[in-house]
């Protein structure tokens, strides 16, 4: 178990505002980025990763999607197309969930 920086695992101070706020439980990356039982701290909240598993997009589902901070996998999915120059939705690619919550 380690203490990582806040940014490794979420890209943007939006996504810390989120989880911060309760509205970002989760993160899919396209490598691991953080083990089960690490911990990061944003402003006076300490978070824990509870779970990190290997999944594809074509895993992803609305609550999945919901729990990264978008209304459905829809905007989920337009979000990583204007995020990622040359993105492409492929259901076979690989990410990893890296779900977390305050301790």
């Amino acid at each position: 178990m380690a203490d990582i920086d806040p940014g490794t695992l979420l890209p943007n101070d939006r996504m810390k505002r989120q989880a911060l706020e309760g509205e970002v439980t989760q993160i899919h990356r396209g490598q691991q980025y953080a083990d089960e039982g690490d911990t990061f701290t944003i402003e006076d909240t300490t978070f824990e990763v509870r779970e990190v598993t290997d999944r594809t997009l074509g895993d992803l589902t609305d609550e999945d999607a919901r729990a990264e901070g978008m209304e459905d996998l829809e905007g989920y999915r337009r979000l990583l197309e204007r995020a990622h120059e040359n993105f492409e939705w492929d259901d076979d690619s690989e990410v990893v969930l890296h779900r977390f919550e305050p301790q």
